[in-house]
């Protein structure tokens, strides 16, 4: 739990991290190369200096160095493990469900499980997903829609083939589908995170939760119109989080258009460790105020605002536990107010 100078205390849940090997040895071709360097460009570029590690420790960092980073140093009380395989590109796998089971399995009540699917890998990797989700007892998925597989380049929510999947989920008691849809990594193709199939897929599942990896950026707009009419819609603050530091302007305007649109019950505090560091972050986003200027349209954010964003939200979503004296009652009047659509038929 992180106690802030101000007195006030947060209950952290850090809605999306990493446990990667992009080291050369598991680099399977430049692609794999220019992936990690493209990372690795954010992290330096976003982070304040004294926060900037060598290449070379950023392409593998090991598992002491997270434990540490999240929650010795960091202020995590959980992390969410978000897997990305990337096997066109790396020999074993970037990030994968069972690399982060490891450490799972050693720190049982630090970390979300979670695993993936990719909808182009047909009736054996529908039983490959299934098994993972039994032996992982995992609740939610991240999918990775851009990532290539031989010729293809991308896949969307809305293919047949998708919504297979999704059925399964609902089957097996997969509630949480985390999806990136923000910036583009090289080489992937930045219309392929299009948030645009993530409409449809809310409307036709809607006792699953679509939380949307990195809002949308840079598509920003399209997201919050998206959001506000799909109550199981919601934002997770990777990538946007950093702007705080570089851009604070523009970090309270997508924060401002967050909370206008979706409410204060749908967005999720993230550091994509290891992009960026939780511990910089979670103190800056703690003292931070949305300027005076930019209240009368977006308002104040409120300690008790901050501590949904942080960890309750989240908590809310995967049954996590919190202290009982940091708990928030939903506030389901925030964001206008809008005739939901009705269900698509199947």
């Amino acid at each position: 739990m992180y106690r802030s100078p101000d007195g006030e205390s947060y209950f952290i849940v850090d809605g999306h991290v990493h446990n990667w090997d992009a080291s050369p040895e598991n680099q399977a071709n430049k692609y794999g190369e220019g992936f990690i360097n493209c990372f690795y460009d954010y992290h330096r570029n976003l982070s304040p200096e004294e926060y900037v590690w060598p290449l070379e420790k950023f392409q593998h960092y090991g598992a002491d160095t997270l434990m540490h980073d999240l929650f010795e140093e960091g202020y995590d009380d959980v992390a969410i493990f978000l897997p990305t395989y990337l096997t066109d590109f790396y020999k074993n796998g970037f990030n994968t469900t069972e690399q982060n089971a490891a450490l799972k399995e050693a720190h049982p009540d630090r970390f979300i499980l979670n695993t993936s699917f990719d909808p182009r890998d047909g009736e054996a990797g529908l039983r490959a997903f299934e098994d993972k989700v039994r032996r992982y007892d995992a609740k939610g998925v991240k999918l990775y829609t851009a990532e290539w597989r031989g010729d293809s380049h991308g896949w969307k929510l809305t293919d047949p083939e998708a919504t297979r999947y999704l059925e399964k989920c609902r089957e097996l008691g997969v509630k949480n589908i985390h999806v990136h849809k923000g910036p583009t990594i090289w080489p992937l193709n930045m219309d392929a995170f299009n948030v645009q199939d993530v409409d449809s897929a809310a409307t036709e599942f809607p006792d699953l939760n679509f939380i949307v990896e990195h809002v949308g950026l840079p598509r920003l707009e399209d997201f919050c119109w998206i959001g506000v009419q799909e109550p199981n819609v919601y934002g997770g603050l990777a990538v946007a989080m950093p702007f705080i530091h570089t851009r604070p302007g523009y970090f309270a305007q997508i924060l401002g258009e967050l909370l206008y649109w979706l409410g204060e019950d749908r967005i999720l505090f993230a550091s994509d460790y290891a992009i960026w560091h939780p511990k910089w972050l979670t103190e800056q986003f703690a003292a931070f105020q949305i300027p005076e200027d930019m209240q009368g349209e977006y308002g104040e954010l409120t300690p008790d605002i901050k501590r949904k964003i942080f960890g309750l939200n989240a908590a809310n979503l995967y049954g996590i536990e919190v202290p009982a004296e940091l708990a928030v009652a939903a506030d389901a009047g925030t964001g206008p107010e809008v005739t939901p659509k009705p269900a698509v038929a199947t």
